[in-house]
């Protein structure tokens, strides 16, 4: 039986909010009562147990839901593997490749997916920095598709070479022959911009899982899954030592990550902006690219966040503020992307150059003019409805935004890339691309890779930051029964 004490203090504060107690008599079970509704309020109504619980739910055994999605990304992975391999045998020419069009599907979509990665390191690392709270559901799920999204780009290289065999000749190794890749090439930039990208946002990745892993091996029931978590969580105990260090690695790996956001997707933009092409040859391609790249990013966010959310009851975690935030970036570099179509336009008319403003007029109005007005209206017209606040709140409607998105960015890179090569200089050498089926299988594929990989990953590991939300919430009152059973411990790594 717990005793009843009268209540010393006055007035109890949550989050900078101070509540009046009255001065009356009260059982310590009675105050808990009070502050767990108090706290419920100005927290979203989750609780630290709720916050673990729900995340930890998302990763119990999977379901028929879960192995239908699996088979379907393996199969989209089958469809590339196998138009892949008809290509391996039967030369290059079974892509759409032909000239003057040397550049098509494999390159535009490596474009896209480089761009779909910088998210993360934005989210994660850069809003880490700025301290913005509303990253904290939703960071887990972009640093992810950050590392699943490089490593799906960083495939279409070489399927791009064609003989995927030579790859090694893209990587600077000693040879008897003395022969190394040409440093002056933007391609040989990718190489290592991409490489460096992958390896230090793959780092951050794993840093930041390291205490929600020690929370699923504590709560581990099979002893599979505590040896796998025990290996991953690399003893993580939780100690003032240990977060000490946690938290200086975290911010250092910010730090050193946030120039990548900027500087890989502007070597990447590199690729057109050295060459001599129309329509290529401009100084606001890296600006413009990385605009684009969290364009895009915020976007597939957005596209992975909602389903999950909805399948896996997380409505008390991403909560609608969290997607109005993003909505609000989403409007922002869309704006930013806008003015880089309008500025890229203007320039061409400005600069009197006559390649340059047949190229211009070539998007809109050519033969190909179909793909300029789907990304114009994904990218430009639709987002502006965000302006409209219930919009930016709408689930449905910004699950369908998303998508749209993704399908104009991804026809951005189509036109910069096909339009620009298919009439360049001479209208002799003109000419239009030949679309394959093995140009659509291996893009099938490629979203199979990706997909597939998302999909193993949130039933493995924790797909939002168990910790990181707990650290935004107001701290439970412990109870001070002799036992210690009243109230809940404080720890953000329980």
């Amino acid at each position: 039986m717990l005793a009843s004490q009268p209540l010393s203090v006055q007035s109890l504060s949550v989050s900078g909010n101070t509540f009046p107690i009255p001065d009356v008599v009260v059982s310590d079970a009675e105050n808990e009562i009070v502050f767990e509704r108090r706290q419920k309020r100005y927290t979203g109504e989750v609780t630290y147990t709720e916050v673990t619980d729900t995340v930890l739910n998302v990763m119990n055994p999977p379901k028929g839901g879960w192995w239908a999605l699996l088979f379907t990304c393996i199969a989209m992975v089958g469809i590339g593997a196998w138009a892949w391999t008809v290509q391996i045998i039967n030369g290059i020419g079974e892509s759409g490749k032909s000239h003057p069009i040397m550049w098509g599907f494999y390159i535009t979509t490596f474009v896209f997916w480089v761009g779909i990665a910088h998210s993360g390191t934005l989210i994660s690392a850069v809003l880490y920095l700025f301290r913005a709270k509303f990253r904290m559901p939703i960071y887990r799920l972009a640093e992810a598709m950050t590392v699943f999204a490089v490593l799906t780009a960083g495939l279409f290289p070489l399927i791009h070479m064609g003989r995927v065999w030579f790859f090694y000749w893209l990587m600077p190794y000693p040879n008897q022959r003395a022969l190394w890749p040409n440093f002056k090439s933007p391609l040989v930039w990718d190489v290592f911009a991409v490489s460096t990208y992958l390896t230090v946002s793959s780092t951050f990745f794993i840093v930041g899982l390291i205490p929600d892993i020690a929370v699923a091996r504590d709560r581990a029931k099979t002893w599979v899954h505590r040896w796998l978590y025990t290996i991953t969580s690399l003893g993580w105990r939780g100690s003032h030592a240990q977060w000490k260090h946690y938290s200086g690695a975290y911010l250092l790996f910010a730090a050193f990550a946030t120039p990548l956001v900027v500087s890989v997707h502007s070597v990447v933009s590199w690729d057109f902006a050295m060459s001599i092409v129309p329509g290529w040859h401009a100084t606001i391609f890296p600006p413009y690219f990385v605009a684009g790249a969290i364009f895009s990013g915020v976007a597939m966010v957005m596209t992975l966040a909602i389903p999950l959310r909805k399948v896996f009851s997380l409505e008390r975690i991403i909560r609608l503020e969290h997607f109005d935030a993003m909505s609000k970036l989403i409007l922002l570099t869309c704006n930013v992307v806008s003015y880089s179509y309008a500025t890229e336009f203007y320039m061409a008319w400005f600069s009197n150059n006559t390649f340059e403003r047949y190229q211009f007029w070539f998007r809109p109005f050519g033969f190909m003019a179909w793909a300029f007005w789907i990304m114009f209206f994904c990218n430009c017209v639709f987002p502006q409805l965000l302006w409209i606040k219930k919009l930016r709140t709408h689930i449905g409607f910004l699950f369908v935004l998303s998508i749209f998105i993704n399908i104009g960015m991804w026809f951005e890179r189509f036109n910069i890339i096909t339009q620009s090569l298919a009439a360049d200089y001479i209208p002799y050498s003109w000419g239009g691309y030949n679309f394959s089926w093995v140009d659509w299988g291996i893009l099938i594929g490629s979203f199979g890779w990706f997909g597939m990989q998302m999909t193993l990953f949130l039933k493995f590991f924790p797909i939002i930051a168990i910790c990181e939300i707990k650290e935004i919430m107001p701290p439970p009152m412990r109870g001070n029964d002799e036992h210690g059973k009243v109230g809940t411990d404080a720890s953000p790594a329980h």
